[in-house]
């Protein structure tokens, strides 16, 4: 196992981790416990009771966090030219389709999300192999492919956040960053949960919230009460 620094035991002390600690507690100790010179990221882990394998149990949704995630989020718009200035004036970083068809198949992926209408769907069959392990291809129930271009890119823009439960059983998202105050933090963590609540599967048995933790980047995890997030349904 890797010796932790110095500074990283001195922060993880101040987390116990035996305990359980409420949101608002959490996001007052997540900025006290960043141990790194750059604007780390806030991170939400949760383990959830259910079997991904079971299409009725997949937990998949998106949020839109009230003070983004205070990342740029690059967006490439793949629409036909009926759509294209509409994609731009929007705010969208990459516009166009074949051309940029090409630049991923040749590698190229310096961007977050991508936003498609349905009608170019069928040109971004091939770009699978490329996308999906990335988890950059759109799909209809993230809200990246639609005929209203300019409504998605402005709502990626302004801090939503796609996620989905991983195959065993973690959901993990970034919901901001340690230079926001704890209550900016609180209200992006309680977006985002209360809408992990809502998502819970009619076939999920059992307890469905099992563990929550929160962390900065490199930083200790926080465990969070389980109550303190069930009573966000």
């Amino acid at each position: 196992m890797a010796k932790r620094s110095k500074k990283y035991q001195q922060v993880a002390a101040l987390v116990n981790s035996e305990g359980e600690y409420t949101l608002e507690e959490a996001c007052d100790l997540v900025k006290k416990t960043t141990t790194t010179t750059f604007d780390a990221s806030v991170d939400i882990d949760i383990r959830l009771g259910v079997d991904p394998r079971h299409a009725d149990q997949m937990v998949r949704g998106t949020v839109s966090l009230p003070h983004g995630t205070g990342k740029d989020i690059r967006v490439l718009a793949l629409v036909n030219e009926s759509k294209q200035d509409e994609a731009r004036e929007a705010g969208a970083d990459h516009v166009g389709l074949d051309d940029y068809i090409a630049k991923i198949e040749e590698g190229w992926a310096e961007i977050d999300v991508i936003i498609a209408t349905p009608d170019v769907m069928g040109k971004l069959g091939k770009l699978g192999r490329f996308l999906g392990p990335r988890g950059l291809m759109p799909n209809p129930k993230s809200g990246t492919v639609t005929m209203e271009v300019a409504k998605a890119v402005q709502t990626v823009k302004a801090g939503q956040i796609d996620f989905r439960v991983d195959k065993a059983g973690i959901l993990h998202t970034t919901i901001g960053k340690v230079s926001f105050n704890a209550d900016q933090i609180k209200e992006n963590a309680e977006a985002f949960l209360s809408t992990v609540m809502r998502l819970k599967p009619s076939s999920s048995k059992g307890i469905y919230v099992k563990s929550v933790f929160m962390s900065s980047t490199m930083g200790p995890s926080i465990p969070i009460s389980r109550t303190a997030v069930t009573s966000l349904n």
